[in-house]
């Protein structure tokens, strides 16, 4: 690949990088010798124009700043790959932030603001409210528009994009109870996560309106973890339902099941959220709450994209339709 950069285009053609923007940007702008001879030097050296290149014209480059805490997700690359194909239309330059655990919000968001983004897509779902409000706040005082994606707020004032996890929940847990299943459970996480809490909401609702006992049962996403909880807790405690906040905690989980002796579904229904890969490598495979991150990430990008622009919007709360994707394990 060629290391040329925009200043060895206009060196050689003897031009300024204005002229050489105008010609990537504004072609019709450019008189036709010109623009013949800078598209020439552009071809001889190999010349890839990037975002920086492109925004030269209006002396800006956007760049957008993606806010995350965990890229191991199978949900987080969707995410990602929603968000990148919209940006790329726009030639967009995304920037990526780490929020590691441990690290102060404050910090986090005020690195993000020095780095001078013109929108923020934030899909750190482990703040609580108290935290967002410090995302939000430097954000405003930067004037830097904010999407919250994927992520649950109830602050009327910022913007997101979601399924309704509170209504998914209720329904699918409304559906087990109608075939009967009464010890039903739903597994979550030990980490308090603001979608997962809307899951929770939706379950506790459902079984209180069946007069049935909620059975939240907490553990890790990590498999090394959530293997032995299950399998010592659930070798005396009777379940025949379970619906699991992750597709990776269902499979672990309808893997102990199975291992015990148990036949799915006709034992225990399992059925995991998001639909990602492991619903289909599963066997038997895994009936799914559908999430459609990828969609959540374009539409976000989206949002954000009129946000920066200053346009006008029906909602900055939207919200995307979910299914249930029934397979062999419901």
């Amino acid at each position: 690949m060629s290391n040329a950069t925009i200043y060895d285009v206009a060196g050689k053609a003897e031009v300024s990088l204005a002229t050489v923007s105008r010609v990537l940007n504004n072609p019709e702008k450019v008189n036709e010798a010109t623009r013949a001879k800078v598209l020439k030097v552009i071809k001889e050296l190999g010349y890839r124009p990037n975002a920086i290149a492109r925004g030269l014209a209006s002396h800006k480059t956007t760049t957008v700043g993606i806010m995350l805490s965990d890229v191991t997700r199978a949900s987080t690359s969707s995410l990602l790959g929603g968000i990148i194909d919209i940006a790329k239309k726009y030639s967009y330059s995304i920037k990526i932030f780490s929020m590691s655990g441990d690290r102060d919000v404050l910090d986090s968001i005020r690195e993000v603001v020095a780095e001078q983004v013109d929108g923020i897509l934030f899909l750190n779902d482990e703040l609580d409210s108290k935290q967002l409000n410090i995302v939000k706040e430097q954000a405003s005082n930067a004037n830097i528009p904010l999407v919250l994606t994927n992520v649950i707020s109830d602050d009327p004032e910022l913007a997101s994009v979601a399924i309704d996890y509170k209504k998914a929940s209720y329904d699918t847990t409304k559906e087990l109870i109608a075939q009967g299943r009464k010890a039903l459970f739903l597994l979550s996480t030990v980490t308090r996560y603001s979608v997962n809490s809307q899951k929770e909401a939706g379950y506790e609702e459902a079984m209180k309106e069946a007069g049935l006992e909620s059975k939240v049962f907490r553990t890790s996403g990590d498999l090394s973890i959530n293997t032995p909880h299950f399998e010592e807790y659930f070798g005396s405690h009777p379940v025949d339902g379970a619906i699991a906040v992750r597709d990776s905690i269902a499979v672990s989980f309808m893997n102990v099941m199975i291992n015990k002796g148990k036949k799915v579904p006709e034992d225990v229904a399992v059925i995991g959220y998001q639909n990602t890969k492991y619903a289909m490598l599963a066997r038997p495979k895994l009936t799914c709450i559908d999430t459609p991150v990828y969609d959540i990430g374009a539409v976000a990008m989206r949002l954000l994209t009129k946000l920066m622009k200053g346009e006008a919007v029906d909602t900055i709360k939207i919200v995307l339709p979910h299914k249930i994707i029934k397979r062999e394990s419901m």
